[in-house]
């Protein structure tokens, strides 16, 4: 089960328009992924700037990057995916007790 910590560094790590749109193009290319070339030429984004955003994604545990050659791989973690959303929805509908208070 995700901990709370890293519920919320995954989601604000995704919480940057950048982010999540390289993530969910991360997500289109499954588990082949996408150097950072293929991804700014998708984007339409500077290196440097998806060098970035990636880190952050990276550090997250969104994404995890692979050396092949002279190219790095991005893929995303889809465990940690699926674990970032189960954790948003374990709850989901189980009810609230609330604390009636006394009348005054």
């Amino acid at each position: 089960m995700m901990k709370h910590s890293s519920a919320a560094q995954s989601l604000a790590a995704l919480g940057h328009d950048a982010r999540l749109t390289i993530f969910r193009l991360l997500v289109r290319a499954g588990h082949d992924g996408l150097n950072i070339g293929d991804i700014g030429q998708h984007l339409g984004m500077a290196a440097s700037t998806l060098a970035y955003h990636l880190k952050t994604l990276v550090d997250a545990g969104l994404v995890t990057q692979e050396r092949q050659g002279r190219q790095i791989i991005n893929r995303v973690d889809f465990d940690v995916m699926h674990q970032t959303v189960s954790f948003l929805t374990s709850e989901c509908c189980s009810g609230i007790k609330l604390a009636h208070k006394g009348a005054a």
